[in-house]
């Protein structure tokens, strides 16, 4: 069949260029020792990064939250899937984050995919004069979101903010959107928020900040890369997802309440989904518990404890360690057969890291993605380190 083998020759070509991605079964639950496939792994690829996925308070609310709510929500939030558990959810980031916004609300999303292409296109379809500025590192979700808004797209460089201030001077549309990650997925390094959000404001802009993986791990009791810079403003417009350092699922959009009310009439990814089940939204109050409190700020120390020792302890020549102090710790190897070869490598030793290919990043930046956990110990770290400088030399 003609179509059938214009499927088979594309994946081929895939093929060829050490391109094929392939799932793993873990097992077991979520955290850095797990059964993949049948046989024990430490595990350095998970965004867990407080080791909250298996905690056992987070596991017996998460229960306690079925028992009280069901299994699922039944309908969206605008029908009948809104549950006081989202209510309770929705108030508690929003005063988490709060202090950073003016006026703030907080809206959950069943995942940080769905949020992002909710508030790019909610704030894009306010007004035909639309454009929208997205740094060239920006998430696949960002830049999704960028696409389904059909307005004019400017991409700028990584970081690069006299770039992108030069394109929001030569702007005259009447609505402007500056969109950006925090922590940069692949990276691993902080957008320049500070002076990102001082442009907005000169150029009266919106900011909209995909803070997936800095929340939870910086700032102020976790409260993320708002508290870490000390922003606050009426233009920022803040995602944060809930199924990584929370430990659970799911994703919020935090902002002026004016902004969250135009989601809810305007965003149809929020409008045309069935809500996440409330247990999970239950179970995400004890996260937050954690994450706020004293054992949350044991856990972000010893994250960047395990971070640093990482990257004291790497003795690369012909591999990049690139330069972050966040749980991403991306070694960049440059050809897809390498790295495929070193990830297999490193995996025959019971160590399971993540192995990155274009697209995903651009051509001959090949890389493997190391991620930490509160949850790994020393002793764990130093075993990858070992084997990584080993390999190396090989």
């Amino acid at each position: 069949m003609k179509l059938l083998n214009q499927l088979e020759a594309r994946l081929h070509d895939l093929h060829e260029q050490s391109l094929i991605r392939v799932r793993k079964t873990v097992e077991t639950p979520c955290g850095p020792r797990v059964t993949v496939d049948g046989r024990p792994m430490l595990a350095f690829c998970s965004n867990d990064y407080l080791g909250l996925a298996g905690h056992p308070a987070v596991v017996a609310a998460l229960q306690e939250g079925a028992t009280r709510y069901g299994a699922g929500s039944g309908a969206s939030h605008l029908i009948s899937g809104h549950t006081g558990a989202h209510v309770a959810l929705e108030e508690r980031l929003a005063a988490f984050v709060g202090p950073y916004l003016v006026e703030p609300r907080a809206l959950s999303f069943c995942t940080g995919y769905m949020a992002n292409l909710a508030v790019i296109t909610g704030l894009a379809n306010v007004d035909k004069d639309t454009v929208i500025f997205s740094e060239a590192l920006n998430h696949a979700s960002l830049i999704d979101g960028a696409r389904l808004a059909r307005t004019t797209v400017k991409v700028y460089p990584h970081a690069d903010v006299e770039a992108l201030a030069a394109l929001l001077e030569q702007s005259t549309a009447a609505n402007k959107i500056v969109v950006t990650d925090s922590v940069f997925s692949m990276d691993g390094d902080l957008a320049p928020l500070p002076a990102l959000l001082a442009l907005c404001e000169r150029h009266d802009a919106w900011l909209v900040v995909d803070d997936a993986h800095g929340f939870g791990t910086l700032g102020q009791n976790g409260r993320g890369a708002l508290a870490h810079f000390k922003l606050r403003s009426p233009n920022l417009v803040y995602m944060g997802t809930l199924g990584k350092a929370a430990g659970v699922g799911g994703a919020f959009v935090a902002a002026h309440k004016t902004v969250i009310e135009t989601l809810i009439q305007r965003a149809r990814p929020y409008i045309f989904t069935t809500a996440a089940p409330p247990a999970l939204a239950h179970a995400l109050l004890t996260s937050l518990d954690i994450i706020a409190g004293e054992e949350g700020e044991q856990r972000r120390s010893q994250l960047h404890a395990l971070v640093a020792q990482w990257r004291d302890g790497l003795r690369l020549r012909r591999w990049q360690a690139l330069a972050s102090d966040t749980a991403i710790q991306p070694v960049v190897i440059g050809r897809n057969d390498e790295t495929m070869r070193v990830g297999a490598a490193l995996y025959e030793q019971g160590l399971w890291v993540g192995a990155i290919r274009p697209p995903t990043v651009p051509a001959d930046t090949a890389r493997l993605r190391v991620t930490f956990s509160a949850a790994h110990t020393a002793d764990e770290v130093a075993q990858l380190i070992a084997a990584l400088n080993q390999l190396e030399n090989t």
